[in-house]
């Protein structure tokens, strides 16, 4: 019935027999095996026939197991009585959490959906360890890693993160925050968050919520009286945010935020849509990372092939020939030639040429580093970066 773990699948055949008074440890079992996978989301999603389990596992969705069809408004029902949510709306989505407690527990995140078949229901969960990562711990690029410090050192200045959702671009941040708040420097660090993923010890967090009145660009403004000097803002989601952030970048205060764009030059085409004056650009942004996260291959199943290395497929790995994710990344700090180009407008393309003609490594070149040795596949590389453009490829070159 199911691609997913037979013993879990028998053990959940068998719960399903007892009908709704089988669902709460039905949905136990199946949250503690997502934990055991080391999954970072867990969707629920209904068919005409059965309600699906998968596991995203290292950034690729997995089948785990199958219920029947007429147990998913319980299911999802039991979801929502963990996360306090309404139970009697099925018509429009929620949200809520599911705190835990102790050394060890788990946090996650509940989103619920309707569709056709009933209710989508999709679980995030947030690693505990991967909040207390150090920066030396994250697996960056030597140099990348090396320059990121430097920026930690600056003043004033605003830095970006991009990537899509799960690439770690919060763990980044998080490790950037904790550097800061344990280097005796005494800085006064301060957050807004949606939501406050992780508690930061010696940093000031808070939970903005878009929509009201403490929203991401209200709360920013109402900050910088509190005599900040690190700042970081969850994302930069519209114009005002992004008006506002800038303006504490050029006021003397360090800033960190996320921004959705494909490429780290792409930050700039985002901002100038925003309408984020061109000067206020060359003058606010320090640094601008962009990363991923790749499947790292197994080592104990990969295979040589030609210059580089495939995915083999073993138990140890469950026969997906990876285990486990790397660090890709790039990090683009504006020189003058850069700075010129973003005052006339030039477009990514333009941006990228620029900052390559003036030695930047694109995130296209670490990962064709990470192939060459045997840390991960181009077919990985192309499944997360998209295929290559122009005559770059991350197929090592032969000696």
């Amino acid at each position: 019935m199911s691609q997913g773990p037979p013993d879990l699948q028998s053990q959940l055949d068998v719960l399903a027999k007892a009908g709704p008074e089988g669902v709460v440890p039905a949905v136990d079992l199946i949250l503690s095996e997502a934990d055991w996978c080391g999954a970072s989301d867990i969707h629920f999603q209904p068919s005409a026939w059965a309600l699906e389990v998968r596991f995203r596992i290292d950034g690729v969705l997995r089948p785990a197991v199958t219920l029947p069809h007429d147990l998913a408004p319980n299911v999802v029902g039991r979801l929502k009585v963990m996360a306090e949510l309404l139970t009697y709306r099925r018509d429009v989505p929620q949200e809520g959490s599911i705190r835990a407690t102790g050394a060890t527990a788990v946090d996650r995140r509940v989103s619920t959906f309707p569709t056709v078949h009933g209710e989508n229901a999709v679980v995030r969960v947030f690693n505990p360890s991967a909040g207390h990562l150090s920066l030396g711990q994250l697996g960056l690029p030597t140099a990348v890693l090396s320059t990121l410090e430097g920026l930690l050192q600056e003043r004033s200045g605003a830095v970006f993160l991009t990537g899509p959702s799960g690439s770690g671009k919060t763990t980044t941040i998080y490790a950037c925050l904790r550097r800061l708040a344990t280097d005796g420097d005494g800085r006064h660090i301060v957050t807004i968050e949606d939501p406050v993923e992780r508690v930061l010890e010696g940093v000031s967090q808070s939970h903005a919520r878009p929509g009201t009145e403490f929203d991401f660009a209200r709360g920013l403004r109402s900050l910088l009286r509190q005599d900040p000097e690190v700042i970081m803002v969850g994302e930069v989601r519209d114009r005002e945010t992004a008006a506002v952030a800038i303006e504490a970048a050029l006021t003397g205060h360090l800033l960190f935020s996320t921004l959705h764009a494909g490429s780290a030059c792409g930050v700039i085409g985002r901002l100038l849509e925003m309408g984020v004056e061109p000067y206020l650009l060359t003058g606010g942004v320090r640094g601008i990372l962009n990363q991923r996260l790749l499947r790292r291959l197994c080592d104990a199943c990969k295979q040589p092939e030609g210059d580089a290395w495939r995915a083999g497929g073993c138990g140890k790995c469950g026969g997906t020939g990876y285990q486990g994710r790397l660090l890709v990344a790039e990090l683009l700090t504006p020189d003058a030639e850069f700075r010129r180009a973003v005052l006339r407008k030039a477009d990514a393309d333009e941006l990228e040429l620029v900052a390559r003609q003036c030695g930047w490594v694109t995130i296209r070149d670490t990962a064709a580093t990470a192939v060459a040795a045997g840390q991960t596949t181009s077919t990985e590389v192309d499944r997360v970066l998209g295929p290559p453009t122009g005559t770059r490829s991350t197929t090592p070159a032969k000696p």
